[in-house]
């Protein structure tokens, strides 16, 4: 159990430190799909989105990236799931509903993903 939370700690202490640096200096780690290719992808504008729930700014929030913003709820229960039974039960399952519903959110963030480069659909790019 130690070292599990002290890889945690680790975790948040570096997630911290990377909010700092965006918050204050603005600089931040760029997409390498973007830098490549041009375009969006479905994570583009997420540093932004989360730097402004931090400030709790969630009409900036959802200006960055509407989709992930509006999904994040479906990802963390997931996300809580897993955790959930790997700590309880050493493994990481699914049900049949978990694992249909990440199929359905990798489906949507594909489609966001071709979607927010379409030219009448330039609203859905991250601002900023």
């Amino acid at each position: 159990d130690q070292p599990r939370s002290r890889g945690l700690g680790d975790v948040y202490k570096r997630q911290v430190l990377y909010y700092l640096i965006v918050s204050f200096t603005g600089f931040a780690i760029p997409c390498v799909f973007r830098k490549i290719t041009g375009l969006y992808c479905p994570g583009c504008g997420v540093t932004g989105m989360l730097t402004h729930v931090v400030r709790l700014d969630f009409k900036g929030a959802f200006e960055c990236n509407q989709v992930l913003f509006v999904i994040s709820p479906f990802i963390l229960y997931l996300l809580g799931k897993m955790l959930y039974g790997y700590i309880r039960y050493g493994r990481l399952t699914l049900k049949k509903f978990d694992t249909v519903l990440t199929f359905v959110l990798i489906g949507i963030l594909l489609v966001f993903g071709v979607v927010r480069n379409l030219p009448p659909f330039d609203i859905l790019r991250p601002y900023g």
